[in-house]
């Protein structure tokens, strides 16, 4: 059964109703979430989910709360405590009101003006009620400017008031210490300020200028001036201008004369000129600032002043005839100044702008003076001398103590102590020299070459050391760059020229075959041809003999018994051990004959027995037709023991 309740029934026990269906009587919740805070929510619902109504009071009942005053039902209500107290000094701390005022002061003593306006600024300071009163500073006015009245409480009248705010505002006249200012104007702040106390501003007004300085400021009177310039208007006009050019100086082509950097500047305000000089860090020279003295340089002068000595001359208008002027220096000309000649190659961008408006001249590029360095000078020796080699002669030419030249050490530890021994002949027209021979000898470690002329007797010439170890140049070389004499240039059949004397290689030893074998690639076809054909002619005797051998069988016996004779007859001959290396020597082709003629110079130089008849006997059975001997048989006679 649902209750009705009755609103006239007292909420009393045994009054009320209660729902015996009803079993929930939870509270609603109010409380909930949003975004991670809390939110309280008003209750629509109450106790057990009945809705909670709205607007329970009528209309009536709510218009009499409303006309309901508290004070009958609370009493008195208590009262608010007073805010806490802010002295002035805090409260209007650096707040400050400011006015633009003027005064006027009296000229008496001046014909141009009889007062003056000056313009001040008038301070009041809220935390104190403190004035001051400033006067901005003018330049070059002459009069003692700035703080004209220091911060203060000003008196306002006799009976010892002050200035207060509530005093100041805007077209009023203030008297501070017997001077009266005009107030015309003030900031934002300040209008501002007095607008909220209840102060009614005046409207601002102009501030009065002063009659002399707006004398002053109207454009000056067009004179009517001579012909001559005006120096003065000059020199107020292009003070501190300068026209600033860089210059060279080139002297050399003088002796011992360089290239030299100068700074030339050019004064406007009196057409004077200055030459400075440029000093670079370490270039020698005492650092005087100025090449010439600021001054005005003449450009022509007068015929007699021409001739006149310069030094003690007192330059004047009356000696010169024209002056250098700005027009005269351009960049890119030459400029003569007292007898020296500078090119002006560039100049600064003031003076650019100048020449611009000046003169029209828009064009004034930097010209690149920069000199090329100069191809290094090759270093030429002196002549040859002819005294020892070139590279030691040359040492002396490249340091102050010479050094003995480079070798190539790995080429001397490669080849030390390899020797090519050659066997030549003295080509000359001399018929004494024709049967001179001369022994070579090439070191392969250092290039070198000597010569060795095995001694003969009764030859009338002294032999042993014809040529000490030394470097032989070729004929066809120059004196700066020689050209030595390698091993492949000697060769069976060919020409050295040692120092004037030509030599027809003829023969070689079994060493220099095997190096030229093993080195083949070095050596020329011509070379490899004739040392080939020597090997052949070494061989080809071999079968010849033999033949002759089996020819010669009948007289062979006859043959050795002579030998054996001779041999028991002349065994302590002197001369035994040297007499087949002299018939050796004049063998040029090594076939073990010589001629007749030729064999007994030999036997003649060797003081041989050639008249002795087991000799002559010897003689003849050793001939090899009318003109040959094989002295090899001969030779045999002389040995030490048998063949």
């Amino acid at each position: 059964m649902v209750s009705n309740p009755v609103h006239g029934l007292p909420f009393l026990p045994g009054s009320s109703f209660r729902d015996p269906t009803k079993t929930a009587f939870h509270r609603s919740q109010t409380l909930g979430y949003r975004n991670g805070y809390a939110v309280v929510r008003r209750p629509t619902v109450g106790i057990g989910g009945d809705r909670l109504p709205v607007n329970q009071l009528s209309q009536a009942e709510l218009d009499e709360l409303a006309n309901k005053a508290p004070v009958l039902t609370y009493g008195q209500p208590k009262q608010a405590p007073p805010a806490a107290f802010i002295p002035a000094h805090v409260a209007f701390d650096k707040k400050v009101l400011k006015f633009d005022a003027y005064f006027q002061e009296d000229v008496p003593m001046s014909t141009e003006e009889h007062y003056r306006i000056r313009q001040v600024n008038i301070y009041y300071y809220l935390e104190d009620d403190s004035m001051s009163v400033m006067e901005p500073v003018v330049e070059n006015s002459g009069i003692l400017q700035g703080k004209l009245i220091k911060r203060q409480r000003l008196a306002k009248n006799d009976q010892g008031d002050h200035y207060h705010w509530k005093d100041l505002n805007r077209r009023i006249n203030i008297t501070i210490y017997g001077r009266t200012f005009r107030l015309v104007d003030c900031d934002r702040f300040t209008q501002v300020f007095l607008e909220s106390q209840g102060i009614e501003l005046n409207p601002p007004e102009k501030m009065a200028l002063d009659p002399y300085t707006e004398l002053r400021k109207q454009p000056l009177r067009k004179y009517v001036t001579p012909s001559d310039f005006d120096q003065l208007k000059q020199f107020l006009t292009f003070d501190k201008q300068v026209l600033r050019f860089y210059a060279i100086w080139d002297d050399t082509d003088s002796m011992f004369g360089e290239c030299r950097n100068y700074i030339i500047h050019y004064y406007l305000m009196d057409d004077t000129v200055e030459i400075r000089e440029v000093h670079e860090r370490n270039d020698g020279r005492d650092p005087f600032p100025l090449l010439m003295n600021r001054q005005r340089m003449p450009k022509v002068l007068v015929e007699n002043a021409k001739n006149f000595p310069q030094c003690v001359l007192e330059i004047s208008d009356q000696e010169v005839l024209e002056w250098y002027t700005a027009k005269d220096f351009i960049v890119g000309k030459p400029i003569t100044i007292l007898g020296r000649t500078f090119f002006i190659y560039d100049c600064d961008p003031f003076t650019r702008q100048y020449y611009k408006e000046k003169f029209g001249i828009s064009d004034l590029p930097r010209i690149d003076v920069s000199k090329k360095e100069p191809p290094p000078v090759k270093q030429e020796l002196p002549p040859y001398n002819g005294y020892g080699l070139v590279e030691d002669s040359a040492q002396n030419c490249f340091v102050l103590i010479p050094k003995a030249p480079k070798k190539d050490v790995m080429k001397m530890l490669m080849d030390d102590n390899k020797v090519l021994r050659y066997l030549a002949a003295l080509d000359s027209p001399i018929p004494e020299d024709k049967d001179r021979r001369f022994v070579f000898s090439y070191f392969l470690a250092s290039d070198m070459i000597s010569i060795f002329e095995p001694p003969v007797r009764n030859s009338g010439i002294i032999g042993g050391k014809y040529l000490g170890r030394t470097k032989v140049v070729k004929p066809s070389s120059s004196v700066e760059n020689p050209i030595y004499y390698g091993p492949t240039d000697f060769f069976i059949g060919a020409v050295i020229e040692v120092f004037g004397h030509r030599f027809i290689i003829l023969d070689t030893d079994d060493y220099v075959l095997k190096y030229m074998k093993s080195n083949a690639a070095q050596y020329s076809p011509e070379a490899l041809l004739s040392i080939q054909n020597r090997v052949q002619k070494r061989e080809a005797p071999a079968p010849e003999l033999e033949n002759k051998q089996t020819k010669e069988d009948p007289g062979e016996q006859e043959l050795e018994a002579l030998i054996d004779t001779i041999q028991k007859q002349l065994k302590h001959h002197p001369c035994k051990d040297n007499i087949c290396e002299a018939f050796q020597i004049y063998d040029k082709e090594a076939s073990g004959y010589v001629d007749k003629e030729m064999f007994f110079k030999i036997c003649d130089s060797l003081h041989l027995p050639v008249d002795d008849s087991l000799i002559k006997e010897l003689i003849r059975v050793c001939s090899h037709g009318e003109d040959k001997i094989n002295y090899s048989n001969f030779v045999r006679a002389f040995s030490n023991g048998p063949g």
